[in-house]
């Protein structure tokens, strides 16, 4: 299947005619780019809601804002994705045929395939989570079975759009198609802050966790986009676009009321409780599109495991001098505001005491581990292992036409 998922990016159409027919190829993928995007940020912000919504109010009915903005996303996804495999397979064009991928007979563009896949995975998981809660009660942490088969599906949704975003991008190259490659990208990354929100408390951001945490969620990320964008900074805007997405909701949610349902109240919270201020990836990205724009990003062998190495140095180096830093400015009296919302992310269940406004580095204690050399080594393993698949994903990104 590969000679129909790729296709050489360094041949493009020889003629006028020839790229006019690849410019009306793509235009289903236009429209589809834009409601695929939709989709995911419907999804994302639901699923930000859905964690505040569980720390102000509690279990709640199924059908709340939040699990409606999450599941609309996935049948927003699911419906264009089918309707691209329905129209490729029936009432397409040859040229519109032949510009999607084969499956059972059936055809569509590979991120429309993709996409189906994380649809079905997450109306999937839809009952499972409602009959979940009504026998177990609150989930204790966010990733429950449920909630994993959920976060599976959503993964297969968010890169299902980053992959037809980017077929639009490599075939077309016109600044709507780069912009709308760029924002999925960015929805991207936002995706996987929360996923590992459970480490990225600030808190626990002087803690070994945190780093190695950040090190396998985001060097391989950062490095695909950079690799894969076909603008200028492309991992630095994509960032650029996950920290508005983050400050976005912990400046809007604190706007609006809520108060806790379930007992025991430690915190007698009276608004939505604010995610808290998202991670710098900004800078980290900044230096891995320095270094990309420098080096041989097409590089293989052992010239790839060494750029992987530097890429790794510098974004757990960056990440660290950013983060280290910033973290002690979010436990301080001076981020106590709605701007940075330091010491307002936590929940109803939260006891008060000193404990919130120092970091957890006990030895022992899940999640708070002190920092020390073995974690610089671990997170720049962790880091370069990252940038080295995203260096060979990214590449082959870069091909994909379908």
């Amino acid at each position: 299947m590969s000679s129909e998922v790729i296709s050489t990016a360094a041949n493009p159409p020889a003629n006028p005619a020839e790229l006019d027919t690849a410019r009306r190829t793509m235009q289903p993928a236009s429209w589809s780019g834009v409601l695929l995007s939709l989709a995911v940020t419907s999804m994302t912000l639901g699923i930000m809601w859905d964690i505040s919504w569980h720390i102000t109010i509690g279990r709640d009915t199924f059908w709340t804002p939040a699990h409606v903005a999450i599941y609309l996303g996935g049948v927003l996804g699911g419906m264009t994705a089918g309707w691209l495999a329905f129209q490729c397979t029936f009432l397409a064009r040859r040229d519109e045929r032949d510009a999607s991928v084969r499956i059972l007979g059936a055809r569509a563009p590979l991120g429309a395939w993709v996409t189906l896949w994380g649809a079905v995975a997450m109306l999937t998981s839809a009952p499972f989570d409602d009959w979940w809660h009504n026998a177990y009660g609150l989930d204790v942490r966010i990733i429950s079975p449920p909630h994993a088969l959920l976060g599976l599906g959503m993964l297969g949704l968010s890169l299902g759009a980053l992959l037809l975003t980017l077929a639009h991008q490599n075939r077309v190259q016109d600044g709507a198609g780069n912009a709308l490659f760029i924002y999925v990208a960015g929805l991207f990354l936002a995706l996987g802050a929360v996923f590992v929100m459970e480490f990225t408390t600030p808190n626990l951001q002087h803690a070994a966790p945190f780093y190695k945490a950040c090190a396998l969620a985001f060097a391989f990320r950062l490095v695909v986009i950079g690799v894969a964008g076909r603008v200028r900074w492309p991992a630095t805007r994509a960032a650029a676009v996950c920290l508005g997405i983050g400050c976005l909701m912990t400046w809007l949610l604190p706007l609006f009321p809520g108060r806790p349902r379930l007992a025991p109240i430690f915190n007698p919270v009276t608004h939505m409780v604010p995610p808290a201020f998202p991670l710098l990836l900004i800078f980290p990205a900044l230096g891995i599109d320095l270094i990309l724009g420098k080096f041989d990003r097409t590089a293989a062998g052992w010239r790839r495991v060494r750029l992987a190495l530097l890429l790794g140095a510098a974004f757990f180096l960056i990440f660290l001098a950013v983060q280290w830093t910033f973290s002690s400015f979010l436990l301080s009296p001076a981020a106590d505001n709605w701007f940075f919302a330091g010491n307002r992310y936590w929940g109803y269940n939260a006891w008060p005491g000193a404990w919130r406004d120092k970091f957890w580095q006990t030895p022992g204690l899940p999640g708070a581990n002190p920092f020390d050399a073995f974690t610089v080594l671990w997170s720049w393993i962790f880091a370069s292992a990252g940038c080295w698949l995203g260096l060979a994903w990214g590449n082959w990104m870069r091909k994909v036409q379908r």
